[in-house]
């Protein structure tokens, strides 16, 4: 390697330090926390840019923001409170009577008040099955579409949408894609790269990692009027993430790399070790060959897939509840993206209104070692089916 000759930064590089954070005045490497909720003016009565008020945010949100954004390769990122709060600012910027196309299973949370909007005759839905581009193409009208949902992999099956694909689609008809790509963190999918419009990220999950933090990211390729009306809707609805969250979830990203890469190899371990096993029925997972989406996860993920996969076991559905209850290493705890394991009957959290198989398990895969985890799942089946 050249050492004279001008390289760019790895953005593993960037993340890990914080985008190179350095206090001009101490020489600190980690960002403070800025609590102030209001901003003097000048002597002029002029604002102080870029902050005024806290529901515009502050410099330890933005700098949070900066960091998901260089992450995102995007123009622009803004921070919510939580998911929920950043989806429905989605859903709120829409005008009445606009028509939207998402996936049948998607987020229960985001699917619910979608089907409550329209409902109210808010939005008109049509809905495509996740993974179906054919599907996906029959359900956008071209010139009357205006929002397009992918969500992939797709939770709780793992379905995967070629985003690519779902881009140009969109486009040709006039409208918008927004991505949720939170099981794929943008370590390994970015989707705006892929042609996403928007792309979404709980970032209660992979961005923070350590179950301690509730926040949305959306990031936008390109600025437009759209955009500055997110904002406005954020700052109107006060959801802007808070400052200790903010800083939290900073310090967070700093590993994001690590954590992600360690929880993926764990997770293409068990889904392998898992298929086929005479008590689990089926592994749900992009990196096992026998996926239908396996090619197209590869490309979208470089080849990390996830570290979300779901079993449905043989039995009953008390049978798979007693699974999760029994097991001592993993949580029966619901989210995703943490340090720690989970496991998750689906149909529980979800409701019985959700279409979700009745005996799915639906696992996040968290740093521990692999052999533990291997281990704990199956005493947890012996327990159940002794």
């Amino acid at each position: 390697m050249n050492p004279n000759r001008n390289r760019p930064l790895n953005l593993a590089t960037q993340i890990a330090q914080a985008l190179h954070y350095e206090d001009k005045k101490t020489g600190s490497v980690v960002p403070p926390i800025q609590h102030a909720a209001t901003y003097a003016r000048d002597h002029d009565y002029n604002i102080r840019q870029p902050f005024w008020y806290r529901r515009d945010g502050n410099e330890t949100t933005e700098h949070a923001e900066k960091m998901i954004a260089a992450l995102e390769g995007a123009e622009d990122t803004m921070l919510f409170s939580s998911g929920m709060s950043a989806c429905t600012a989605v859903i709120e910027q829409l005008p009445t009577g606009a028509h939207i196309v998402v996936p049948e299973v998607m987020y229960h949370g985001v699917l619910a008040q979608i089907q409550l909007y329209a409902a109210k005759n808010r939005l008109v839905v049509s809905y495509y099955t996740a993974g179906k581009i054919e599907e996906l193409s029959d359900a956008i009208r071209p010139g009357e579409t205006l929002l397009v949902w992918v969500e992939t992999p797709n939770n709780p099956n793992w379905e995967v949408t070629d985003i690519n694909a779902a881009s140009n689609l969109t486009r040709d008809a006039g409208a918008k894609l927004i991505v949720d790509a939170t099981a794929t963190p943008p370590t390994m999918t970015r989707a705006l790269e892929l042609g996403a419009d928007y792309s979404f990220h709980s970032a209660t999950k992979y961005l923070n990692g350590h179950s301690d933090v509730t926040a949305g990211a959306l990031s936008v390729k390109n600025v437009d009027k759209d955009w500055e009306e997110l904002g406005l809707i954020r700052k109107l609805q006060g959801t802007v993430l808070q400052s200790n969250d903010a800083w939290l979830l900073i310090r967070g990203m700093r590993t994001l790399h690590l954590r992600v890469t360690r929880a993926c190899e764990s997770a293409i371990v068990l889904a392998e070790y898992f298929e086929g096993h005479p008590r689990v029925e089926k592994v749900l997972y992009p990196g096992l060959k026998s996926h239908p989406g396996h090619e197209i996860a590869r490309r979208q993920t470089d080849g990390q897939f996830s570290a979300m996969l779901s079993i449905i076991i043989k039995g009953s559905e008390q049978d798979a509840i007693r699974v999760a209850s029994n097991c001592d290493v993993f949580y029966p705890a619901t989210s995703l993206g943490g340090v720690e394991s989970l496991i998750e009957h689906r149909k529980t959290v979800s409701g019985d209104g959700f279409p979700v198989h009745e005996r799915l398990l639906r696992l996040s895969i968290g740093i521990e070692d692999v052999d533990d985890l291997i281990y704990d799942l199956e005493r947890a089946l012996a327990r159940t089916f002794s």
